[in-house]
């Protein structure tokens, strides 16, 4: 298939392509009214068509007779346990659990929050919900308990779905302690608890609101799917807002269904019955779309993977794992790439198992640096394919579509936009920029189906953050730019865009550079305040565990590469070395906030940090390198 002829059928067409491509999914109205706009100039897709994602996930596979093809393969080596789950196991825990979520009073429109590691009940909640109509929000497990406050006040759910404990690296995350202190905070209280225990051992404590997981779904009756509207909420979920104040993008159902199943076999290229790893937790969309969803309605066996790339135990995890379970294309973060790299930067481990099974590696979550990239094609001998999207998206913006034509890759971009993106780069005045310019990344109304309904309960603030920048334009809030062959370039967030002397750089280019040089295992590049220059960039730099060079060499190296490469405008002449980058859980770095420490600026410390004692490290080598306090922030050159 010609991916130029595809992807113009779905810009000039938009409504006969996404009709065409719904059929591909069960509906049980079908949908006649397939796009249409409402009183904000948004638009919404599939309005009268009815159908179900848990029905599409499970009911639809056994009526085709697949009931006995394994649906979830969980895998946890934190716990040494494997599990093979069919469709026709899974129905039977979704139906009873959705039929003891019915018999707690939960019902259509209403909210239920759910906070669990990565363990086969997770989906089962979030599947459970999907059948009675329930919206559910899924936190990521080991939020603090102040985190998951805000949120119950701000969803309002009528119950909460959580595990009695998680497990990571040498630590127990205590779930239900936390939940408990977090119903002690929020406003809003939810009407039970229901709660699993891993280890079936007693509870020290067991309070009134609490119902056992286990009991509720022996005792239950299964129950069949709800019909949905399209256009019904399937879930909330939460992203970092820049008040600080979380979001919650909501979902629909029909149009999300329709855009995960074309986006499996277009996209990423998996063909039906193949087994599929989204590299994430379900408390990221990733996990939403590319572990429960969008696998089990193509009818993937998807994998659940409790662990990290590293440490459980060691940088073979990834490749173990693929070879077992005979994975056929993976998602992962760049960021797990370059810890397996640090780990193990010859590849060794990866010798040591058959990937024959491997047809593609996919990366996305933040940019992929040249350097990953090569050292990750280089071990993997597969196409290893970076792509763009957003928790707003649900789905691909900007990618390699395998599964339509593999075009030549090209470092730094994360490919054309898929089908149903307009993806434009847009000026100041909302004119398109030229090739090369860079500009802020916009989309052209309508979004494709899919992408984000709406803010939960804040409509305003999903227009103003959104909409209002570009009419007639979903803004992105990204910055980048189109080369002459069409390939769009992420540069990052529009404020990673530094003015130095009047000059604006991009510290994603200078990032690029900085993680070239051959002891650099990953690093950071942002602007910190300069009352010459306004701005000046500064690098930090997780150095690989065997370097060759001194690290005083190693800074001397990347700056004058930088200035080989940029030139004396760049500016760039810090470059500090640390242990390790603050992080999302998701993988993203924490730029922002390196930002904000470094200028001496209030900063509010985010909840989706993987670890907040990195702020004092890093804190502690600022403190050794600036000169001064509060507004005497200059670097030692």
């Amino acid at each position: 298939m010609d991916y130029n002829s595809f992807y113009q059928k779905s810009i000039n067409a938009p409504e006969g392509f996404w009709q065409e491509q719904s059929n591909a999914i069960e509906w049980f109205q079908k949908p006649k009214n397939i796009l249409s706009k409402n009183t904000d100039d948004y638009y919404h897709w599939f309005q009268d068509g009815k159908t179900n994602l848990s029905y599409l996930c499970i009911d639809k596979h056994i009526k085709d007779g697949y009931g006995e093809q394994n649906a979830i393969i969980y895998d946890s080596p934190v716990t040494d346990t494997k599990k093979f789950i069919t469709f026709n196991e899974l129905h039977q825990e979704v139906s009873k659990l959705a039929g003891g979520l019915q018999s707690l009073g939960l019902k259509k429109g209403d909210t239920c929050l759910i906070y669990m590691p990565m363990i086969p009940q997770a989906i089962y909640a979030m599947l459970a919900c999907a059948r009675l109509g329930v919206i559910h929000s899924v936190v990521f497990g080991g939020f603090a308990p102040h985190e998951l406050a805000i949120r119950i006040d701000d969803c309002k759910p009528k119950a909460v779905i959580t595990a009695s404990h998680g497990i990571e690296i040498k630590r127990i995350i205590p779930y239900k302690p936390f939940v408990d202190q977090a119903m002690e905070e929020s406003s809003f209280k939810p009407q039970n608890v229901i709660l699993y225990n891993r280890d079936n051992a007693p509870l020290s404590v067991v309070k009134s609101y609490d119902i056992d997981y286990s009991e509720l779904v022996k005792k239950s009756n299964p129950v069949e799917p709800v019909e949905l509207n399209s256009t019904h909420p399937s879930y909330i979920l939460y992203t970092s807002g820049t008040t600080g104040t979380p979001k919650g993008i909501i979902r629909d159902t029909g149009g999300y269904a329709t855009a995960l199943k074309f986006s499996m076999k277009y996209v990423y290229g998996v063909e039906e019955g193949e087994r599929y790893w989204g590299a994430s937790d379900v408390g990221w969309v990733v996990g939403h779309s590319y572990i429960v969803y969008a696998p089990l309605i193509n009818r993937n066996t998807t994998i659940l993977f409790e662990g990290k790339p590293i440490k459980t135990p060691d940088a073979s995890t990834f490749w173990r794992v693929i070879s077992e379970h005979q994975v056929s294309v993976m998602l992962t973060a760049p960021t797990a790439i370059r810890a397996i790299k640090k780990e193990d930067p010859h590849g060794d481990f990866i010798k040591k198992y058959d990937l024959s099974s491997l047809k593609y590696q996919f990366l996305a979550g933040e940019r992929c640096d040249a350097a990953t990239l090569k050292w990750t094609q280089d071990q993997l001998k597969v196409p290893v394919i970076d792509h763009w999207w957003q928790t707003e998206s649900g789905w691909p913006m900007l990618a390699n579509m395998a599964g339509v034509e593999l075009l030549p890759i090209k470092s730094g971009s994360a490919g054309k936009p898929v089908c149903g993106y307009d993806i434009q780069v847009l000026d100041e005045n909302g004119s398109p920029a030229a090739a090369n310019t860079e500009g802020y990344i916009a989309v052209k109304l309508p979004l494709p189906p899919g992408t984000l309904l709406d803010i939960w309960e804040n409509t305003q603030r999903f227009k103003k953050g959104y909409l209002e920048r570009f009419p007639g334009y979903y803004f992105s809030g990204d910055g980048g730019y189109k080369d002459e062959d069409g390939y769009v370039f992420i540069t990052g967030r529009v404020d990673d865009i530094i003015n130095v002397a009047g000059h604006r750089l991009s510290t994603a280019e200078m990032e690029e550079i900085v993680s070239s040089h051959a002891d650099v295992a990953e690093c950071a590049v942002f602007g910190i305040h300069c009352d010459l220059k306004g701005q000046q960039p500064l690098g930090l730099v997780v150095l690989k565990t065997n370097h060759v060079h001194s690290m005083k060499d190693i800074q001397n190296q990347i700056v004058q590469n930088v200035r080989q490469e940029i030139g004396a405008v760049a500016s760039f002449k810090n470059v500090l070395i640390v242990q390790r980058l603050p992080k999302t859980r998701s993988g993203k770095t924490l730029r922002k906030l390196l930002r904000n420490i470094a200028d001496e600026h209030e900063y509010k410390i985010p909840s989706t940090i993987d670890d907040v004692l990195i702020i004092d490290e890093i804190k502690s080598v600022y403190q050794t390198h600036f000169i001064g306090i509060h507004n005497q922030n200059k670097l030692i050159n």
